[in-house]
């Protein structure tokens, strides 16, 4: 594991437990996968708490396929590819990251500014809106990039990293514009 992982299993793993992958998962609620694909089997969700949430985003290939996920009853599967609900992709933030960060003329992108396009992208799901198969917009949903930028523009602000004074609501009617060109 690389140093991030270390840190996030100090984290996460406050009973320090210990074994392979199919022992720890034995009565977990969630699995977040970034490493390989097919590592996961269906007897391993199974073995999970009732619900479970997969996050299986390896690529090209996740942890675990998303339909075997489900059938062996993971409630809320997401995964990196494409071709399933739920996406995991990069391709949610960046776009409105740089259109926030290049409309203000950031110095840098730093920690402030990614919380804030992480929480700009959670927040444009509802409560009312939220499904199993719907925790996440879609990459193409045209209100990601211009509220991304928006938030990424504030914190930049915030953060004083901004060489140029233009408020994010102007940042993200441009963005806007630029979307339905």
């Amino acid at each position: 594991m690389n140093k991030y992982k270390n840190e996030i299993a100090m984290i996460s793993n406050k009973n320090k437990e210990k074994g392979s992958l199919r022992q720890v998962l034995k009565g977990k609620d969630v699995f977040i996968g970034v490493s390989i694909g097919n590592c996961v089997d269906s007897d391993m969700v199974r073995s999970m708490n009732e619900d479970a949430i997969i996050m299986a985003m390896a690529n090209p290939n996740p942890e675990i396929d998303p339909r075997v996920a489900k059938e062996a009853g993971a409630r809320v599967v997401c995964t990196g590819r494409s071709d399933y609900p739920n996406q995991v992709n990069n391709v949610l933030a960046f776009p409105g990251i740089f259109r926030g960060a290049l409309d203000v003329r950031a110095t840098d992108i730093n920690d402030e500014m990614k919380i804030a396009a992480a929480t700009a992208i959670a927040e444009l799901i509802s409560y009312e809106e939220l499904r199993e198969d719907y925790v996440i917009p879609a990459p193409f949903d045209l209100r990601i990039a211009p509220k991304v930028a928006e938030y990424v523009s504030r914190a930049a602000i915030e953060t004083k990293v901004n060489r140029l004074i233009i408020t994010p609501e102007k940042i993200k009617e441009n963005t806007e514009k630029l979307l339905t060109k």
